[in-house]
């Protein structure tokens, strides 16, 4: 038996740059994690079938689950003749822009790594990742990073400061390809150096003041609720609140724990799903 967390990730900046030939869109994003975690336990079996547990009645249990696909990469990839039970327990809320599937597809990833003794690097797994999802890369090593290329292009930074993260999700759902759809690239200056150099420097306020998510305005205008939350969450103390990824989290950041309990209890009024968690980097 091998136990794995998989953390839950924010987005400091997404910039996107271009539209590509092979039609992802090029993007430079500093991403790192919040301790709003799944845990995944992994055991093997005696015949060579991926079997998932889970009591989430929204995750699904069969391919469509993406801890199954990166189990069956590993097996296929690393010639592993006997399977796998993976049990996961589901704690970062489903499509929410927080990578809560490609978290528990990097735990898979780190865990058949450990359960069956191969030794593969990390840089190695996170390579072969990139082939399930742009965001697992990222998720694989768990640490803040400046994500280039699609997001499978890993630079990893120091953790960019000690903070308070409270997350807050609308009751929606988006679909990452609606938004990206919509998307005109390139129409604003990219922030994510200026937040590398924050992060390195240990610059709170530098991370903080140049923030930003060029998805954010394309899922406002579908989901005006996101911006209601942002609006309450700076009205409430933030000292930034920005959408994650494709949203719809919403996230706010403060320093002090007082001002966490009572942004927390701030959006508790107006949001069913609401957490406070900290900064991991």
């Amino acid at each position: 038996m091998h136990y794995e967390t998989a953390p839950a990730k924010i987005n400091l900046t997404l910039d996107t740059l271009f539209k590509r030939d092979d039609n992802f869109h090029e993007v430079s994003m500093v991403m790192t994690t919040v301790d709003l975690n799944d845990q995944l336990s992994f055991e093997k079996r005696t015949d060579n079938k991926i079997k998932i547990e889970t009591e989430n009645q929204y995750l699904p249990n069969d391919r469509k689950n993406l801890a199954y696909q990166a189990a069956a990469l590993m097996m296929k990839t690393y010639h592993i003749k006997t399977g796998v039970n993976i049990v996961i327990e589901k704690n970062i809320p489903i499509a929410a822009g927080l990578a809560g599937g490609s978290s528990d597809a990097a735990a898979t990833f780190r865990g058949m790594n450990e359960l069956y003794g191969l030794g593969r690097p990390l840089e190695e797994l996170a390579d072969l990742s990139a082939q399930l999802g742009s965001d697992i890369p990222f998720c694989v090593f768990g640490r803040t990073a400046l994500c280039t290329g699609r997001g499978e292009k890993i630079e990893l930074l120091p953790k960019p400061t000690n903070a308070w993260v409270i997350l807050a999700k609308p009751s929606v759902g988006v679909s990452t390809k609606v938004i990206y759809s919509h998307l005109k690239p390139g129409k604003h200056e990219p922030a994510s150096g200026r937040v590398v150099e924050a992060a390195v420097d240990g610059d709170y306020d530098g991370v903080v003041q140049h923030m930003k998510n060029d998805l954010e305005e394309v899922t406002i205008e579908h989901y005006p609720e996101v911006k209601k939350l942002i609006e309450n969450m700076e009205a409430s103390g933030a000292d930034k609140a920005m959408m994650s990824g494709s949203g719809p989290t919403v996230f706010g950041l403060v320093q002090k724990e007082r001002q966490a309990i009572n942004l927390y209890n701030s959006m508790r009024g107006c949001c069913d799903e609401v957490y406070r968690v900290r900064l991991l980097g």
